[in-house]
């Protein structure tokens, strides 16, 4: 066979010719010669040859494709991903001169003290002032942390018009109101609302627990007063007859179980949405949690705003230590990654801090009767503590595990059923030793991308959970199977409680705003 038969071959051009060598269609055409007996369909691509050039497959692990991909990041672009050894040691170079000196390891604390590897990079805070503007003032300004707002070296620092917006929305919303919707604050006797009725059938001064509980199977009652979703539920303590409800509506309201089931009374004073909301040991106070970075102190018969508590972080979660001992001290969990301790005789001054977990807390829980407490964080651990002292004693972080974003205590203190973001609920033990009881795990619901709330009945015989499509989920303790579901709406239930005293009294409520009561 002629060359010429088997290959495109290049024609000779005379000098005074314009000839183009080759066209589209010979580019497009397949290779030719000896074929690959190696090949087969299902390892040849379908288009091997293209116009702009030859196409191959590769295979690369995913951990391969992942680094390679951060490098060009980091490096600033595809451009930047090799550089020569000089520019590496220039810029090696101006990252060490950015940063302060580690210090004499011989001085512990003060000017100089020995800092190692967890020295700072400094950070020149200025900015340029072109001509025929003036320099603004400090009002103007707002702090940056490493927290906040990461930026480089001599980057300016003007603060812009929304935290200007936010610091006056703070400064005024200083003033809390409240508002009684009741038909009457007294009754003929003089007593309020705090009063435990006691022309019930039921008795609300028995203990809780005492009683067997039953799965509820239909909705009794519905209030339709909050215009936003649904934060927080609390019934009061020991009784139940009041039920306590936080909103993204930024109030809080308390409402009658009983009698007329009627709203009682609103709290106002929060400038953005409710987060959390908790009774202390005996119901006379409650405290609220809000994105508006406050945490406020309420008397809940009169409505009256006691104190204010605040580090400039978002609160996520707080909760009344149960002891005796410790009933005016509390915890919050906030999004800098700390666990903030108050005292709320002492105003805003910071008790105690536990700073271990390494992103925003998700759940506060005590065990054994206050002296100790567990938390979770979306950093994906658990961390068990003996309160006052801010060194954790337990800490468990599996390659498994997935953040826990709501928790419950079984009434016999021996266990905590915590909301994992995995579909699933998990369950660990309130001892010394605080492991995860695998043989608990309690499936068949959708939680992902949602808090949600877990409860367990007073008797320690059932467990209830919302769900993202709607429904709240009932299973067995001891066997973990799934005993029913009820269609509480169509956007996700968040929020569930058990009634202490009922048998089978129940309340859920979720983004719809509406608070559903079952029986």
């Amino acid at each position: 066979m002629a060359p010429q038969d088997a290959l495109v071959v290049r024609q000779e051009a005379e000098p005074d010719h314009a000839v183009v060598p080759y066209t589209g269609e010979d580019l497009a055409r397949p290779k030719l010669g000896p074929a690959n007996p190696f090949k087969d369909e299902a390892t040849t691509l379908k288009r091997k040859n293209v116009l702009t050039g030859t196409a191959e497959e590769t295979y690369i692990s995913e951990h391969t494709f992942r680094s390679k991909h951060r490098a060009i990041e980091r490096k600033g672009g595809p451009e930047r991903e090799y550089q020569t050894g000089a520019s590496v040691k220039e810029q090696n170079a101006r990252i060490r001169s950015a940063r302060e000196k580690k210090g004499d390891a011989t001085i512990v604390e003060g000017d100089g003290a020995y800092v190692g590897p967890w020295a700072r990079y400094k950070r020149e805070e200025y900015e340029i002032v072109r001509e025929g503007e003036e320099l603004a003032s400090d009002e103007e300004y707002e702090e940056v942390t490493d927290e906040d707002d990461v930026v480089e070296s001599g980057t300016v620092l003007r603060a812009p018009e929304a935290a200007l917006a936010r610091r006056k929305e703070v400064e005024e919303m200083g003033e809390e109101t409240t508002t009684f919707h009741g038909a009457e604050e007294r009754d003929y006797q003089g007593r309020t609302y705090m009063h435990v009725p006691l022309d019930l059938d039921v008795d609300l001064r028995k203990e809780p627990g005492s009683v067997t509980n039953f799965i509820p199977k239909k909705q009794i009652h519905t209030w339709r007063d909050h215009s936003k979703a649904v934060t927080a539920l609390r019934f009061f303590p020991g009784s139940g007859h009041l039920l306590l409800s936080a909103s993204a509506d930024s109030t809080v309201k308390i409402w009658d179980v009983y009698h007329n089931r009627e709203l009682l009374r609103t709290y106002s004073g929060h400038a953005k949405a409710v987060s959390d909301a908790t009774f202390n040991n005996s119901g006379t106070q409650f405290l609220s949690a809000s994105f508006d970075r406050q945490i406020k102190l309420w008397d809940t018969e009169t409505g009256t705003c006691l104190s204010r508590f605040s580090t400039g972080k978002t609160p996520h979660v707080v909760r009344f230590n149960p002891s005796a001992e410790h009933a005016h001290e509390f915890v919050a969990g906030m999004s800098d990654k700390k666990i903030v301790q108050w005292d709320t005789r002492a105003g805003n001054e910071i008790v105690q801090e536990y700073d271990h977990h390494l992103a925003a807390i998700n759940t506060i829980t005590f065990v054994d009767e206050g002296r100790r407490f567990m938390t979770t964080s979306d950093d994906k651990s658990l961390r068990a503590w003996d309160y006052n002292i801010p060194v954790p004693i337990k800490y468990i972080a599996e390659p498994y595990m997935y953040p826990m974003t709501r928790a419950a205590p079984h009434p016999s203190g021996k266990y905590v059923a915590f909301q994992s973001s995995d579909n699933q609920i998990v369950v660990y033990g309130a001892n010394d030793k605080f492991r995860q009881n695998r043989k608990k795990s309690y499936r068949g619901h959708n939680n992902a991308g949602t808090a949600i709330d877990v409860s367990v009945s007073p008797d320690g015989q059932f467990l209830a959970s919302g769900d993202t499509q709607g429904f709240v989920c009932f299973w067995d303790w001891k066997t973990c199977k799934m005993y029913h579901k009820l269609k509480a709406g169509d956007q996700p239930v968040t929020c569930v409680a058990w009634h202490p005293q009922e048998t089978s009294k129940f309340v859920s409520a979720g983004a719809e705003g509406d608070i559903r009561y079952w029986d």
